[in-house]
């Protein structure tokens, strides 16, 4: 038995590890909000930004899950719950989640990607605590019942479908898989239709409980927020559910990845009556830990990020081949990916093709001018401050910072960083990256003469 005196110690230690931490990540300047953190006992992150200057709030919750978890059988899951969590809990039904927002004039929604999801609401920075309960509800007390799971399968299924009749959408997923095959990566997001149909309540229950744990959880909000309240309303949501575990509970440390698998020089053509070939041309690129990322995104911008691009210049502009063309940038915890999209009509796509070949050549070979960088690091600093130009923005970026990096980088810092980027740096990334054999995934009504030329064009 023990004694009341060493009840009373015990008590005292276990409240003293019960207390949050609270820490300042971002002071703040004039037009910056402040950046703050706390981690409660139960291991939740919780981060806001705050803005007193707007008045709406964006909050969300962003978990440590993605496709990229996924088995091949479990292929869709991660998917497949964001649907779910929608659709009812213990306190409150599909129609109550969606009206309880819609009653305030806010909107709500979920994003699944390969190595994270985020569900979220923006409403008036007034009705913020409605939508702290009504996302924290979702997350912590979803019922997924096997009836409920039916029908959202017949919803899934006409996503892929719909997918499935965009070409220029479908040839992404199409270049994932050319590029790491058959593993978690290069698998879609929203599955196939076998995987889809074969997942069962049961497999989806235990595949919530085991990634929807407080430690793999980081709450974001941004806007016209106090943040003290916003963690106090959090903290209830949570303890409401019996969400907490155990007061020790550490949050998981940040994705480091190793299993990647990357390759080079594979083609994959699918034939499709279309009337555009579309076609995305690349290479292995960045981790997005890799300090080499800011010259990339230079890079990335000069080559075919905007309207005075070399690529949208060559291709559209002088030459008028495809309406749509453009370079990005896809960084995953250990590695990347460079590529560069175009459609265009399928007599034309062996010459697209060459254009986009030989300007990656040449840019790999000699570089870019110091005039063409100077104008894309110009381009990107100014792009990067005019996407957090609302609440939603700046909820992403501090939610998905201490997901993926575990920490913060003011806008001045972020600025400061990209006009560093020198010529030589952005030179040294174009030779390692673009020197590199590409790979090719190609969407369109080919011909088998046509098919085999473009083996060609990553020889």
């Amino acid at each position: 038995m023990t004694s009341s005196s060493s009840q009373a110690t015990a008590r005292t230690s276990s409240e003293a590890r019960a207390v949050a931490r609270t820490q300042t990540l971002i002071k703040g300047t004039a037009g910056i909000g402040v950046v703050r953190k706390t981690t409660l006992p139960g291991g939740l992150r919780i981060v806001t930004e705050t803005l007193p200057s707007v008045r709406s709030a964006t909050f969300g919750i962003w978990a440590h899950v993605g496709s990229r978890d996924e088995t091949p059988s479990l292929n869709g899951a991660t998917h497949y719950l964001e649907h779910l969590l929608f659709k009812g809990t213990h306190r409150r039904s599909a129609l109550d989640i969606s009206s309880a927002i819609d009653a305030v004039g806010g909107e709500m929604n979920a994003f699944t990607a390969k190595e994270y999801t985020c569900y979220y609401a923006r409403v008036l920075d007034t009705d913020l605590p409605l939508a702290i309960d009504v996302v924290c509800d979702m997350l912590t007390g979803s019922l997924i019942r096997e009836e409920d799971v039916n029908v959202e399968r017949g919803a899934i299924l006409e996503e892929i479908a719909m997918t499935d009749d965009d070409p220029g959408d479908c040839v992404h997923d199409l270049f994932a898989q050319t590029m790491f095959g058959d593993t978690a990566l290069g698998r879609p997001v929203l599955g196939t239709v076998d995987t889809v149909n074969a997942l069962t309540a049961d497999r989806i229950r235990r595949f919530y409980k085991k990634h929807y744990d407080p430690t793999h959880l980081v709450v974001a909000a941004a806007g016209n927020i106090d943040h003290n309240k916003v963690v106090r309303q959090v903290r209830a949501a949570f303890d409401k559910a019996g969400a907490f575990k155990s007061a020790d509970a550490a949050p998981i440390a940040p994705r480091d990845g190793s299993r990647a698998i990357r390759t080079s020089g594979r083609v994959e053509l699918i034939g499709r009556k279309t009337e555009q070939a579309h076609v995305v041309l690349g290479m292995p690129g960045l981790a997005r830990t890799d300090d080499r990322r800011w010259a990339l995104g230079v890079l990335n911008t000069a080559l075919g990020g905007g309207m005075s691009s070399r690529l949208f210049q060559e291709v559209r502009e002088k030459r008028g081949l495809a309406y749509s063309v453009y370079s990005y940038t896809s960084g995953f915890a250990d590695c990347g990916l460079f590529g560069v999209y175009a459609g265009c009509r399928p007599s034309q796509v062996h010459d697209v093709l060459k254009i986009c070949r030989d300007e990656l050549d040449q840019v790999a070979e000699h570089g870019l001018s110091d005039d063409e960088i100077s104008r894309a690091i110009g381009q990107v600093r100014g792009s990067t401050v005019l996407g957090l130009e609302d609440t939603g923005a700046l909820m992403n970026r501090i939610g998905k910072s201490e997901l993926c990096w575990g920490e913060q980088m003011s806008v001045d810092d972020m600025l400061a960083r990209i006009a560093a980027v020198t010529p030589d740096e952005v030179r040294s990334v174009a030779r390692d990256i673009l020197g590199r054999r590409p790979s090719l995934s190609v969407i369109g009504p080919l011909k088998d003469k046509q098919a085999a030329r473009l083996h060609d064009a990553v020889a």
